[in-house]
């Protein structure tokens, strides 16, 4: 295998490989441009010789980064992902990747380039944001390297934006008890109650099905969830195992929801239907599903008005298991609750309340301990 370096401008380089011959015997060679310094491209020639005496081909020659991505998602993510998660993955190709990098040839993209456009990205959007942005382009050139399209993938060498974890934002006992008392008569109300006393996630909720409650065993089996993609309402089921679970209610909650019943089947009666086990427990007064976006627009507009600015609706979640800890509970059960895949991810996520709660174990500890004694000399034996 041999291969040979060329100078093209100061800053810029031709690698040619000599691999093989065609099938009428003429010589048949790869080439490739390596921006940068002489050494940048004879490290390139390197790999690119170890990759051929290894078996892995050369990159296509007229690839273009747009069109992996393409090939990613109609080859992979469609198959393998869930419809939210494609949905995900193909905006930020068409409205970020595809117009910043998308027209590169695939053979000359390289960790330089990737990393100018982070820094780019990040004029304009979160740490978090562009952080995203490459974990999607990580596994699309991942996707390549598997297919032999490139011998590596160019954005283990790039350096994406560390991400800056915001404060989660949970609710206190008060503050749960002011904003259930000033959303009361709202159509929100009856979801935002069983959000704080479940830690259900808004997917989860909109899902819900009278048939899932068992208001005189007082749990809800968690069965499907409701997403609306291109104004279409579709119900799938929870994406993980541990997704799908049975919740035990508070009695209050049971016996709230149990005269809530019978308030929508009065409503249902007087609109000429009668409420039955496939309708949702929560909806709009026809019956129709809640807007997911609409309802997360309204929610933040109504903790605003109260003074609690900043409250997402996906924090109800939260304030449920920061109560619960804080109540005592172990942590194992607010783990089965919230569908987490283990209690020690649940104990991670919720660490900074784990530390906050020792005040209160130490003063339970010191209730039960004897206080110490003095007295005894330190030479005693």
């Amino acid at each position: 295998m041999k291969g040979s370096i060329r100078q093209l401008t100061p800053k810029s380089f031709q690698l040619q490989i000599y691999t093989g011959k065609t099938l009428d015997g003429r010589p048949k060679r790869y080439f490739e441009t390596v921006r940068g310094r002489k050494g940048d491209a004879q490290k390139r020639l390197n790999e690119l010789l170890v990759s051929l005496e290894k078996g892995v081909p050369t990159p296509q020659g007229k690839l273009t980064v747009g069109e992996l991505l393409d090939q990613w998602l109609a080859g992979y993510v469609k198959a393998n992902c869930s419809q939210r998660t494609y949905d995900g993955y193909e905006s930020i190709i068409i409205h970020h990747l595809k117009p910043n990098l998308g027209a590169i040839k695939l053979k000359d993209l390289h960790a330089q380039m990737i990393n100018t456009y982070y820094g780019q990205a990040c004029e304009k959007l979160s740490a978090r944001t562009v952080h995203h942005f490459h974990r999607v382009l990580y596994k699309a050139l991942k996707y390549a390297v598997e297919l032999d399209l490139i011998g590596r993938n160019p954005c283990a060498n790039a350096h994406p934006p560390r991400p800056v974890d915001k404060p989660m934002r949970t609710l206190t006992l008060s503050e749960a008890e002011l904003l259930l008392d000033r959303v009361q008569g709202s159509k929100y109300y009856p979801i935002i109650y069983t959000a704080l006393s479940t830690g259900m996630r808004q997917a989860e909720l909109l899902g819900l099905r009278w048939r899932d409650l068992d208001l005189d065993m007082m749990s809800i089996s968690v069965s499907q969830v409701l997403y609306k993609r291109h104004g279409i309402y579709t119900f799938k089921q929870p994406k993980t195992e541990h997704s799908r679970r049975r919740i035990y209610m508070t009695p209050k909650l049971a016996s709230y929801l149990r005269e809530y019943k019978k308030e929508r089947e009065i409503l249902y009666l007087e609109r000429d239907h009668i409420l039955g086990l496939d309708d949702l427990v929560f909806a709009n007064p026809d019956g129709k599903p809640f807007n997911p976006s609409v309802l997360s627009h309204d929610f933040e507009r109504l903790v605003k008005r109260i003074g609690l600015a900043g409250v997402r609706f996906h924090d109800l979640r939260h304030s449920f298991a920061s109560l619960m800890l804080l109540q005592g509970a172990n942590p194992k059960v607010i783990s089965e609750a919230l569908g987490h895949a283990s209690v020690g991810f649940t104990l991670q996520v919720y660490s900074h309340i784990i530390q906050d709660m020792q005040e209160k174990a130490m003063n339970l500890l010191d209730k039960v301990l004897p206080a110490g004694k003095n007295g005894l000399s330190l030479t005693q034996k």
